[in-house]
C-alpha cells in the first residue's frame, strides 16, 4: 500500500510539473475584429475551423483568444496593445481598423489580416509582394467592373448610383474614389453619402431619396453594421440595393457578386496555420479572395420595385427564399 501511494504521489508530482512545461509551448492566436456583423463573424469563424482541421482547435491544441473592438477604434488600438503584451505566435486582425490598430502596435508579432480591401493604401504592407515584415494576410478586393455590370442587369435604365461610406475608413474611401472612376467611364454617375458613425447610415440613406437610381453598398463596417436601417429606407423609398458582401443579401439587399466570407476566413486560417508551423509572414505574399459567388433576393426585388430576370436569378449560385 505504501508503495502504490508513493508512486501515485511520484505520478503526480511528475505531471504537475510537466503540465507548466507543456503549456508553455502550446502556440498561441490572439483575433481581433473592429466590430461584430455576419461577414466579420464568418470570417472568424473560418479562421477557427482551419486551424482547427489543421489540428490547431482553439481551447485545445493551441491557446486562443478573442476580442471586438464593438466599431471603435480606440478601443481596436487597446486590444492590440494587450495583444502584443500577451505575445502570442499570431494575432488575426479582422477588417481594416483592427489591421491597423495592431500593425501599429508590433513589427516582430506575425500578424494576419483579413476582410481588408486595400492592405497597401491601408500601410499594412508596402506592396503585394512578400513584405519582407511580420505582416501578411487577405484582402476581401473585388474588381469593379463585374459590380457595375450586375447593377445594371438589376436595373438596366440606372445612371446614378448612390454609395453610402464611412469618410474614416480607407477601405471605403478607397472604393468610393474607384466606383466613381469606374462609373464615369461608363457614362454613369456616383452621389456619395458619407456615413462616420452608425446611426449616421440611416439618415445618410434618406438623403439619397430621390438623388439616385440605385444604392451600392461595398464592405463598409459602418453600413453592413446596420444594415436593416437601410434596407427599411430601400424598401420603403423603392430604391434597389446591391451589395458587394452576399451575407447583406440575406439582410434585404437584392444581389451581391461577392466573396465567401467565411471561405476567405478558411484562406487566412491556412496562413496563420503555415506561420505556426515555421513559415516568416513576410515570406509569404498578401493574397485576394479566391472565388467570388452571385446571390440574390427575389422577394427583396419586389419590395424595391425592380422583379428579378430570370436570366440572372439562373445565374445565380444561391436563391435567398
Amino acid at each position: 500500500m505504501i508503495k502504490q501511494t508513493s508512486r501515485t504521489l511520484l505520478a503526480a508530482t511528475l505531471a504537475a510539473l510537466l503540465t507548466p512545461a507543456l503549456a508553455a509551448d502550446m502556440k498561441s492566436v490572439a483575433v481581433t475584429a473592429i466590430v461584430e456583423h455576419p461577414a466579420l463573424d464568418a470570417v472568424r469563424k473560418g479562421v477557427e475551423d482551419e486551424l482547427k482541421s489543421s489540428g490547431f482547435e482553439p481551447g485545445k491544441q493551441v491557446k486562443y483568444q478573442f476580442q471586438s473592438a464593438q466599431g471603435n477604434p480606440a478601443t481596436a488600438a487597446q486590444i492590440a496593445r494587450k495583444f502584443v503584451g500577451d505575445a502570442p505566435d499570431a494575432i488575426v486582425a479582422i477588417a481594416t481598423p483592427s489591421a491597423q490598430a495592431v500593425v501599429a502596435a508590433t513589427r516582430s508579432i506575425p500578424v494576419v489580416f483579413t476582410a481588408v480591401t486595400d492592405p497597401v493604401a491601408a500601410k499594412l504592407v508596402p506592396s503585394w509582394k512578400a513584405s519582407g515584415t511580420n505582416v501578411t494576410g487577405v484582402s476581401d478586393r473585388l474588381p469593379l467592373a463585374p459590380q457595375i455590370e450586375l447593377i445594371r442587369k438589376v436595373k438596366p435604365s440606372a445612371k446614378r448610383i448612390g454609395m453610402i461610406y464611412s469618410p474614416g475608413e480607407i477601405n471605403s474611401v478607397t472604393v468610393m474614389k474607384e466606383m466613381k472612376t469606374a462609373l464615369t467611364q461608363q457614362g454613369m454617375t456616383l452621389v456619395e453619402a458619407p456615413a462616420p458613425r452608425t446611426v449616421d447610415v440611416a439618415p445618410a440613406a434618406k438623403n439619397l431619396v430621390g438623388k439616385v437610381d440605385a444604392i451600392y453598398t461595398s464592405t463598409d463596417n459602418n453600413v453592413v453594421s446596420t444594415y436593416e436601417s437601410l434596407v427599411a429606407v430601400a424598401n420603403q423609398n423603392r430604391i434597389p440595393l446591391v451589395a458587394a458582401d452576399t451575407d447583406s443579401v440575406k439582410r434585404g439587399a437584392i444581389a451581391a457578386l461577392g466573396m465567401n466570407y467565411y471561405d476567405m476566413g478558411r484562406q487566412a486560417g491556412r496562413i496563420v496555420v503555415r506561420i505556426l508551423k515555421g513559415e516568416k509572414p513576410g515570406t509569404i505574399a498578401p493574397q485576394t479572395g479566391e472565388a467570388l459567388s452571385l446571390v440574390v433576393n427575389p422577394a427583396a426585388a419586389q419590395k424595391q420595385g425592380v422583379p428579378l430576370s430570370a436570366a440572372l436569378q439562373k445565374e445565380a449560385k444561391e436563391t435567398i427564399k
